[in-house]
This record gives structure tokens, C-alpha cells and sequence, in this order.
């Protein structure tokens, strides 16, 4: 065993011991873990290393603090000599919470002449003090160090934590990988081993690799817990990796959790999330997870990816190639994985654009502003706020004993490259901004995806439209430019003459006018579709919207068919985009309500123009509804517009509008 005694001298042969650390627990001679007094000493034993610490430190006439370090051997009971560190030690700490000693105060006093004589110290240790080191490096690969930025750091409030870090701390390769210092303090071992558990239980430092798991399986060792800890035990310590290692990452492969970043597009902030919701959360149902556990998107072309310990997956969405241990493995179904496997994800096939992939548990990464989703854009979210890359590591919950499921294979979404999309008409439509010759033409047009096509936004290929107006009044010349439109999810936005399916990392205030939305139940075609594949939008009705979205979540809940809603695609009259308005008068501004989609209602305040009192009332209409949240979602304030996405399940859309036309007294 290592076994080192803390000494002070005042460099007049005056030295004082303040007892001894047990750093038996290292690592290629690096301290991990350290403790203090050390566990099995007879006392007479203890008695004589103090003894001996405090007779070399006076023979050399020592000043400041230091450390006597000696090597024992448990089965003789004889203790050696081998160093002299002539500083203060990283361990420190655990002396100073059991002797209430500040020893850097100390060191301090002692150079500045003011430190009361030694002889006149009295040295009571009360308790036992444990310290574990945080590295940032793979226990899973033979230590390496790791590098990046913290995406996400918390340490807990009950323990001593001496650090540097922070989130948003980068981490270079310069420098020793230590990045923190957690010290339990309490009156026995046994209850400083339980603080210290639950402290590291409470700790989290994400977007690098770090030993924390590894020093949560030391602690729980029957060796640890019985202080039977040798040097050269860490040596012979056997670590189960909780992760999966990304060998190669595919073409764009990010963490996603359904339904995403919720409620901050107040603030510009979009929900990113699957762009394919069905896959993904039918994917997260048969491995038997919550459907807003994390998972990854793969696009085009998937990673391969080793896992550390077992688990249980499961692979929806396009025909890719995919293999465990070289063997084809079946999407649409969940698969036993052991630990060492290697799962190789090829190509997506002709057909569809991205595939998921669900673990059970989900991937471990923290959540931003509610949500594991990745943005990009904004680089936070997900797994580092990016792309996975060659070397990441994602942390995972080992698997539990569970019978495999299976998706109905006549329930699986059909893929093509000539999609027909259900969507509801507006939130603009003929006369006031297209002509009505321009919306027959929307809807009889077979699109082209365009290849400058992302989680953005889908740009298609098609005739102009004429326009029924000249221009976009205050905010720009071009007709679509109408200033400050909110955007949904699956709105087919005009920029310019180009049309935009607006994806969920999509901007929420544009300028641009918008024929029709994508219905939720429909929004998962946005995540199949590919370049060059061809759209053409159908429309439909609020009611067939509503039961094809309880149809498909009944669906995904119970991995059956269900009885199909009936088909009313054909000869729909488009009606009106407006579902109610208020003429201007005397005493009532004009307030227009749009249909944008089945999630979203669109309200419109007085004329197309730039008017700070319209931006007055909107903020009014926000506070009102902000007093009565149930089934609301997200509210994106324009200048004289807001639009108001809510949970359909929860609020109808009929109710939504009373409720608003009722606000409208009151403000």
C-alpha cells in the first residue's frame, strides 16, 4: 500500500504530522482515488509512521507543508521510505476536512511571519475524508486523454469540489487531464464512501470522455469497500464501458429526441428534433422506451458504431444496408447486442432519405433548454451540438432482460420518389396574395426536390406563380415579401418564386407568403424525402387530419395496424384559408385568423403595414394567453402576427378560436 503522512514545519525544526492518506488507489502511479485516515491501521502502527514523518522533517529542519511518503506491506506490517514531496499534494484536501486545517492559509501565514508557534497546534482528525479524481479520459481505451469543449458541467452542492472547469471550458491536450476534485467528508468510512457516491451520482461533465463511471465501479468494488485496495489493484480492475464507440460517423448523423426543443421560438430557437417522427418513434417503442428518448438520425449514408456493453436496438425508417458482426440485420424490428459487436450502417437504398436508430435507454447526453436534440446551426444540443464524428463516444444504459419486438411489416410507410403529401390550404392563399389560377397550379404541380435541400428547409423546382399582388408592401418589392410572418413546421414558404418546405430547424419569422402547411400526421415524408424525388401536394380537411393522427398514434403505441381512416383525397374543395375575421371599425381593429396546418392558428392584426401599435397589441395577446397555457405550445410574435402552435390532442382548434375572439374584449 502507498501510505503518505501530511507534515508542516516552521523551518526552525519545529514539525507537527496532521495525520496520513491512504493513495493505494492508482493508477500506472497515479493517484485516482485518496482517503483519509488510512483504513486497517492499528493504531500503534499509525502512531510510529506519524512518529517517523515528524523525526525526518526535523531532522532537515523542513518549512511549509510536505508530504512523507512511505510504501507498506500489508503482510509483513513493515513500512519503507520513498519520498519526500516538498509541497502541497492534489490530496490535501481530505486532511484538511477532517482536521478543519487550512493548509494553503498556513503556508501563507508562515511566509508572512504571522503563523502561531506549531508547538502550541493541537491536531484533532474527526471523521474520514475520501477524494476522488475526475480525468478527462477513456477508461475504455486504455486512458486516453480526451480534448473538446464542455458542453454541460454540474457538480453537486453536498461535497468539497475543488475545479477549474465550467461549461463552455475547453479542454486542450496541453496540460495533466485532471478537470476536477470531489472530497467526501463524514463521521465514519463507510458514510464518506455513500457521500461520495451520491456526489459523483450528481456530477456531470459532458462533451468529453471522462473517468467518472470508472471511479463509481472502483468505489462499489468489494476491495474498495473493504480498504483492501494494493497499488497495482487498479491494474487488475475490470471496467464495463456503458458507451458505443462511433468508428466512422456516416454523412450527417446527430442525436434527436422527439418531439424537440419545445417552446423557445419566442426566441428564434426551432425544435430541431427527428425529421422523420414516425420512424423514429415507432423505432423508440420497440426497443420500449419513451418515444422522447435520444436517438440517432442517420442521413444517406450511416456510421458504424462498437458497443461496450449490451443493449437492445432497434433500426426504422429508408431500406439501408446494415450489419452486426458482418450479418444483415432486419429493420423494423429489435435486435439483442452484445458487448464488443460492431454495428456497420451502409447506404440508404433508392428509395428514402434517413434511417433511425432507437437503444434502449437512449443515448445518455445531457439536455439544452429541455431537449436532446441536436441544432447545429446553433451548435448545442445532442452529442458536442454537432454532427457525431470518428472518436466519439456516446454513453448509453447497459440493456435489462427484455423479449424482442416486431413491427408489422404490412404497417410499414411506403417509400418512393413521387410522394403525395396531405396538407391544409393557407395560411395565405387567393385573392389577397396569390391569384386563384396560381393556387390550381400549386396543387396540380408535380415538384422537384431541389439538391440545396437540408433539416432547413426542402426547396422545390416548379412554375412561378403570377402573384395577385404587385409588390410586398412596406417590407420589400417582391410580392411574397408580406414582412413578418411566424412559420410552421411543414409550411411551404414562398421565397421569392422558390418554394421552401420549411424543416424543423427552420427559421420561425420570415417575410415570405405560404400557400399550405404539411399536416402532422404527413410531416414525416419531410424526413424521406431526397433530391430530385418528385412532390405533389393534396389537400384535405381538418378532419381527416385529426383521425390520421390518432390513427398513426395508435399505430406506433401498439405496433399494429389499425382500421384506416377514409379517404376523402379526392374533389376537397379548398374553402378559405381564413377561419374567422374582424372588420376594421370605430372601435375594433382588424384581427384576422389563419389556418396554418392542424397545429398552428395564424393571427393577424390590421393593414401590411409597419405600425409599432399593432406590435403593442400582439405582445397584449401574448400575455393573455400566457395566463391560460393549457395546450399551448409554442407563441412566435411578429410585428403585427402571431402565430400559436398547440397540442390539438389537448385543445381543439374550434376552442382555440373562441378563446381568442374572447381575448379580443379584453384587450
Amino acid at each position: 500500500r502507498h501510505i503518505e503522512v501530511q507534515i508542516f514545519g516552521d523551518g526552525q525544526g519545529n514539525v507537527i504530522a496532521l495525520g496520513e492518506r491512504d493513495c493505494s488507489t492508482q493508477r500506472r502511479n497515479q493517484k485516482v482515488i485518496e482517503e483519509t485516515p488510512a483504513p486497517g491501521l492499528s493504531p500503534d502502527l499509525r502512531r510510529t509512521l506519524l512518529d517517523t514523518a515528524v523525526k525526518l522533517g526535523k531532522a532537515v529542519n523542513y518549512q511549509s507543508a510536505g508530504t512523507i511518503e512511505f510504501i507498506f506491506d500489508v503482510k509483513t506490517g513493515q513500512f519503507y521510505f520513498l519520498e519526500v514531496n516538498t509541497r502541497l499534494q492534489v490530496e490535501h484536501g481530505v486532511t484538511e476536512a477532517v482536521t478543519g486545517i487550512d493548509l494553503v492559509e498556513w503556508m501563507i501565514q508562515l511566509a508572512a511571519n504571522e503563523l502561531p508557534p506549531l508547538e502550541t497546534c493541537t491536531i484533532i482528525s474527526q471523521g474520514a475524508a475520501i477524494q476522488a479524481r475526475i480525468y478527462a479520459e477513456n477508461p475504455a481505451k486504455q486512458f486516453q486523454p480526451s480534448c473538446g469543449t464542455l458542453t454541460h458541467v454540474t457538480f453537486p452542492q453536498t461535497c468539497r469540489v475543488d475545479t477549474w472547469v465550467e461549461t463552455g471550458t475547453e479542454l486542450s491536450a496541453f496540460y495533466d487531464p485532471m478537470v476536477a476534485k470531489i472530497i467526501a467528508h463524514a463521521p465514519n468510512r463507510e458514510t464518506a464512501m455513500t457521500r461520495l457516491m451520491s456526489a459523483l451520482n450528481e456530477t456531470a461533465v459532458q462533451g468529453v470522455e471522462t473517468n467518472l463511471e470508472y471511479l463509481k465501479q472502483i468505489i462499489r468494488s468489494q476491495p474498495f469497500q473493504n480498504g483492501q485496495v494494493s497499488t497495482q489493484y487498479l491494474s487488475q480492475f475490470h471496467y464495463s464501458a456503458n458507451t458505443i464507440d462511433v468508428l466512422t460517423p456516416g454523412t450527417q448523423t446527430t442525436v434527436q429526441d422527439y418531439p424537440g426543443r419545445i417552446g423557445y421560438w419566442h426566441v428564434g430557437v426551432p425544435p430541431s428534433g427527428p425529421m422523420d417522427h414516425l420512424a423514429f418513434r415507432i423505432a423508440n417503442q420497440l426497443v420500449n422506451n419513451p418515444e422522447s428518448s435520444a436517438g440517432l438520425e442517420i442521413t444517406l449514408l450511416g456510421p458504424t458504431l462498437c458497443f461496450n456493453c449490451d443493449s437492445v436496438i432497434a433500426i426504422c425508417g429508408a431500406p439501408i444496408e446494415v450489419t452486426l458482426d458482418d450479418k444483415p440485420l432486419t429493420l423494423w424490428q429489435s435486435h439483442s447486442v452484445k458487448a464488443g459487436m460492431q454495428l456497420k450502417m451502409g447506404k440508404v437504398g433508392s428509395v428514402g432519405n434517413r434511417a433511425y436508430l432507437a437503444v434502449q435507454g437512449g443515448i445518455q447526453v445531457p439536455r439544452y433548454l429541455g431537449s436532446q436534440a441536436t441544432f447545429m446551426l446553433g451548435q448545442f444540443g445532442g452529442h458536442a451540438g454537432r454532427a457525431l464524428v470518428s472518436g466519439d463516444v456516446l454513453p448509453i444504459t447497459p440493456a435489462t432482460s427484455y423479449s424482442l419486438k416486431r413491427f408489422a411489416k404490412a404497417s410499414i410507410p411506403h417509400y418512393t420518389n413521387h410522394w403525395e403529401i396531405l396538407v391544409l390550404y393557407g395560411p395565405h392563399g387567393a385573392p389577397d396574395f396569390f391569384t386563384q389560377a396560381d393556387i390550381e397550379q400549386f396543387f396540380a404541380t408535380d415538384w422537384q426536390v431541389h439538391h440545396h435541400s437540408s433539416r432547413t428547409g426542402i426547396r422545390l423546382i416548379g412554375p412561378k406563380p403570377q402573384w395577385a399582388r404587385s409588390d410586398g408592401g412596406e417590407a420589400g418589392l417582391h410580392p411574397s415579401n408580406i414582412h413578418d410572418n411566424p412559420y410552421a413546421i411543414g409550411t411551404i414558404d414562398y421565397t421569392g418564386d422558390m418554394p421552401i418546405i420549411l424543416g424543423p430547424d427552420g427559421p420561425s419569422l420570415g417575410g415570405f407568403v405560404c400557400p399550405a402547411t404539411i399536416i402532422h400526421a404527413e410531416l414525416w415524408k419531410m424526413g424521406q424525402i431526397r433530391p430530385g424525388d418528385r412532390i405533389r401536394f393534396v389537400p384535405t380537411t381538418l378532419d381527416t387530419a385529426l383521425q390520421l393522427e390518432t390513427q398513426q398514434n395508435q399505430l406506433i403505441q401498439h405496433l399494429t395496424p389499425v382500421n384506416p381512416t377514409p379517404n376523402d383525397r379526392i374533389n376537397i374543395e379548398l374553402g378559405n384559408p381564413i377561419l374567422h375575421q374582424f372588420f376594421a371599425k370605430p372601435d375594433q381593429i382588424q384581427v384576422t385568423y389563419r389556418q396554418a396546418g392542424d397545429k398552428y392558428v395564424l393571427v393577424e392584426y390590421g393593414p401590411l403595414v409597419l405600425d409599432l401599435t399593432l406590435r403593442f397589441r400582439i405582445h397584449a395577446l401574448m400575455a393573455l394567453l400566457d395566463q391560460q397555457r393549457a395546450g399551448i405550445l409554442d407563441l412566435t410574435p411578429g410585428i403585427r402576427s402571431l402565430q400559436i402552435h398547440f397540442n390539438s390532442q389537448v385543445l381543439s382548434r374550434d376552442a382555440l378560436l373562441a378563446w381568442l375572439m374572447d381575448c379580443e374584449n379584453k384587450l
